[in-house]
């Protein structure tokens, strides 16, 4: 039976204009380490500057949520990542938070991930199992951010069309409504993973390992859009940034409002000269 507190929480993170969804992750310290990540050393101005360029959502931990959002309590969907991988076992999620917490703390969502066709996939996929039923039992949706990168999986075959379809798949059939995964390269392909989940779940594609130039993110953003990918859930290519609120007001123009990458580059020209934030 459907939960009217779900579909509430879940109107939050989706743009009615667009049916598509635009969230900023801050949540990669404990995974891969902090020296080397210089956008999220002063996170409170990085939390700052993003949610000044009003994305749906930032993924954040428990404890980053606690000392950071205050600010922003009601003015941005909280997406609550309760698991992370870490240096020393890369392809291994350790769950650090609840269901329960997550809901006490006014997150919008759960987050959680999975590394998969590696040493780690049964025990990940359990967990995943276990969270989705709290999930379901109490209203919150459940967000998973999982990538084909376990073991066994070359790197070259890590946007492998066949590899990342098996991720979303999973991630629908083990309860997730969300998924965050790897873009496969180009739209054709991605469409074949599109096709093998119900349209009523969605996907969403991280900045993408691949992409070397802020013109490479921004095709790979178009490209996705248009194929029919849900969304995006974007780190590293915004915080790194040396404009993060403009990047995130371009990200989101063309997101929501089908922006072309000429347009976008304009736009994001025109931002970083202005500073005019508030007029987008």
């Amino acid at each position: 039976m459907a939960m009217l507190g779900k579909e509430v929480r879940m109107s939050r993170l989706v743009n009615p204009e667009s049916n598509k969804m635009m969230a900023i992750t801050v949540d990669h310290a404990i995974s891969r380490g902090i020296a080397s990540l210089t956008g999220l050393h002063r996170i409170q101005e990085t939390v700052d500057k993003v949610v000044k360029g009003r994305p749906d959502a930032i993924t954040v931990t428990k404890g980053i949520a606690e000392h950071c959002m205050w600010p922003y309590a009601g003015k941005v969907a909280m997406l609550m990542k309760i698991s992370n991988y870490s240096p020393v076992e890369p392809t291994k999620d350790t769950i650090f938070g609840s269901v329960d917490e997550a809901i006490r703390m006014g997150a919008d969502a759960v987050s959680m991930g999975a590394m998969t066709f590696g040493d780690f996939q049964s025990a990940q996929f359990e967990s995943i199992g276990r969270i989705s039923e709290a999930c379901m039992a109490k209203g919150m949706p459940l967000i998973g951010h999982v990538y084909p990168k376990g073991e066994t999986v070359p790197v070259a075959q890590q946007t492998a069309w066949e590899n990342i379809a098996y991720c979303v798949r999973s991630a629908c059939e083990l309860g997730m409504d969300i998924v965050k995964t790897t873009y496969t390269g180009d739209p054709d392909s991605m469409a074949k993973v599109i096709s093998c989940v119900p349209s009523t779940f969605r996907i969403v594609i991280q900045s993408g390992d691949s992409c070397k130039t802020l013109d490479d993110y921004l095709v790979m953003t178009r490209d996705a859009m248009d194929c029919g990918v849900g969304g995006v859930t974007m780190g590293r290519l915004v915080w790194e940034y040396q404009d993060v609120t403009a990047l995130v007001i371009t990200l989101r123009y063309m997101i929501h409002k089908g922006y072309t990458v000429k347009d976008a580059k304009e736009l994001l020209a025109q931002l970083e000269h202005d500073r005019n934030y508030d007029d987008f």
